[in-house]
């Protein structure tokens, strides 16, 4: 890995301090909606992937959330609960399940998504577009360690 002489540790503190605050804000903007349907931050990020990867299986599903299987059960059980999400079996393997969002589902992650929308779309909209795409670029490298 390069020496990154000009970036002092004062600096990648504040840069982590930016991503954590700008998380918490990003998501923070979802909470009355989260709290109108009684659902977490938990279920809030099965619902988007479930937007992201229509039909994921659970063991996929489990590889992207990075969770245990106890976790995401409990995620599972509650959006069954209120009826938000669907499983099918594979038609290979009926072993596998496919997991969907039903109806109310996709309306619960399109509210989330438009309030989450404002925040991102306002932020780009002010940038230019070498900011735009610099940013993407490092937000990936940061992602992929």
């Amino acid at each position: 890995m390069k020496e990154l002489l000009y970036l002092k540790d004062r600096q990648l503190k504040d840069l982590i301090e930016k991503l954590f605050i700008s998380y918490r804000e990003t998501f923070a903007d979802s909470k009355k909606i989260l709290d109108k349907y009684s659902i977490g931050l938990a279920h809030q990020k099965v619902i988007h992937l479930l937007s992201m990867y229509e039909g994921i299986s659970i063991s996929n599903l489990l590889k992207k959330l990075k969770v245990t299987k106890q976790s995401l059960n409990r995620v599972l059980k509650d959006l069954i609960k209120l009826d938000i999400i669907f499983f099918k079996k594979d038609d290979q393997d009926t072993r596998v399940k496919h997991i969907f969002l039903n109806e109310k589902g996709k309306k619960i992650f399109n509210e989330i998504f438009e309030k989450q929308k404002k925040r991102i779309y306002n932020a780009l909209l002010d940038s230019s577009s070498d900011e735009v795409i610099n940013f993407d670029k490092v937000l990936k490298k940061i992602i992929n360690g």
